[in-house]
């Protein structure tokens, strides 16, 4: 009997081990680490303002020049500004004028210490309404009500906003909810914010959302009292005394290990630049630094069209000094400037030029004129394949853990079978 429980043991122990082996290993987040300004290291670059942010970064929206980075690849946790991914997931997916009934999960974090309206069950808001609850009021029950209504359940929802930040290229990204509450297996990264904010500005219901500092809920079936919503955004909000010209609007966040978070984008003389700051103590000073980069980015930076794109150079640099490589990017042949070895703009799309192709002439019919050509030109161009639709199924994890239960059944069943024809085989002994 002693050898059989040790078999099982053995088995049972293997089949524990080869499932841990599979499951997903999720990043590390340091947050004692500290970072320079690697922007500075460029020769010829301006030398960028301290700030007191853990990570930060400027970019510029057009070109996606990245004007300043400190630590803007690093690690961060993200609060709230998760919800502009939130924002941007739903206003691709469903329509402002749809009416949301809110069931169980939209009232399941409704506590009076975290940012909710006061949502009830069974009370109805319009797409619209819960939209500008999340983003200016930051109403935690309201995001995960919208992940559900869009995504039909919370996790599809979750997996739309992790395919999102994949397709706009965000290598440093994890979503596991839609609110931004503390999650050790959310993170996120300074440039990959940003880069999610500058694919809302393309979106034109995702810039009139960010881009309304006051809103009204009217009463509901439920609430007979008007919700008046107003911007915790101090760049956006006039009054404040840390408001910034232009100012198109943004997000913050909070949490004990996230610090304060900061997302903001403003726009002046046709130029767009998007700040993000990363674990601040406190909002004033995430807002302080972000005041210091939009200045930085204005005051020492121009944006000139050149050849087939637009370019971000610092102010008095000439366009000579500016190289250009032909590079692939997502597929396409791109023409890549280059500032130092900087990316500072990509120009139009390199088609190659076509190529005469020799063909075998075919054979004369009945009425054929005799000065048929004997070769036509043909595009030789790269033609780019829409990738095939991704099958839905089982994930390849699912179904190796499928596959490990289905072993450990029949182990099972077989060490059953040996045992009772073991017990069998006593008992006739005995009798």
């Amino acid at each position: 009997m002693k050898r059989w429980k040790k078999i099982l043991t053995t088995v049972l122990t293997g089949t524990l081990t080869v499932t841990l082996a599979a499951a997903p290993v999720w990043a590390t987040v340091d947050l004692n680490a500290v970072y320079g300004i690697s922007t500075n290291d460029i020769q010829g670059w301006p030398a960028g303002p301290e700030i007191s942010s853990n990570t930060g970064i400027l970019m510029e929206a057009d070109t996606g020049t990245v004007v300043y980075d400190k630590g803007a690849d690093e690690l961060r946790y993200p609060a709230s500004i998760t919800k502009l991914m939130t924002l941007l997931v739903a206003v691709e997916n469903v329509g402002l004028d749809e009416t949301v009934s809110f069931t169980a999960t939209g009232v399941r974090d409704v506590t009076p210490d975290s940012g909710n309206i006061g949502m009830q069950l069974g009370e109805t808001m319009s797409m619209r309404d819960c939209l500008y609850a999340m983003i200016i009021h930051s109403a935690n029950e309201v995001s995960a009500q919208i992940a559900e209504y869009v995504g039909g359940t919370e996790q599809d929802f979750i997996d739309m906003m992790n395919e999102k930040a994949a397709e706009i290229g965000c290598v440093n990204t994890h979503f596991t909810n839609a609110s931004g509450l503390p999650d050790p297996n959310q993170y996120t990264t300074a440039r990959d914010m940003a880069l999610i904010f500058r694919e809302g500005l393309e979106n034109s219901t995702f810039r009139e959302i960010i881009g309304n500092p006051d809103y009204t809920i009217k009463p509901t079936n439920m609430n007979g009292e008007e919700r008046k919503l107003h911007t915790h955004h101090p760049l956006f909000a006039q009054e404040s005394a840390l408001y910034y010209p232009g100012c198109l609007g943004g997000k913050s966040g909070m949490t004990n290990d996230a610090g304060h978070t900061l997302v903001t984008g403003v726009e002046q003389d046709g130029v767009t630049y998007i700040a993000v700051v990363m674990r601040a103590v406190d909002l004033s000073q995430a807002s302080v630094d972000s005041r210091l980069l939009f200045d930085y980015g204005y005051q020492n930076f121009q944006k000139l069209k050149y050849e087939g794109g637009n370019v971000v150079l610092p102010k008095g640099a000439a366009t000579d000094a500016i190289t250009a490589k032909e590079e692939n990017i997502d597929g396409k042949n791109m023409e890549c400037y280059y500032f130092s070895d900087h990316l500072i703009g990509m120009g139009g799309i390199v088609v190659a030029t076509p190529t005469p192709i020799m063909e075998e002439p075919e054979p004369e019919e009945a009425g054929s004129a005799d000065d048929e050509p004997l070769y036509r030109e043909t595009d030789n161009t790269d033609k780019q394949q829409e990738p095939a639709q991704e099958k839905k199924g089982l994930s390849n994890l699912a179904k190796l853990l499928f596959a490990v239960m289905g072993f450990m059944v029949v182990i099972l069943i077989v060490l059953s079978v040996a045992l009772g024809m073991k017990n069998r085989k006593h008992n006739h002994k005995v009798k």
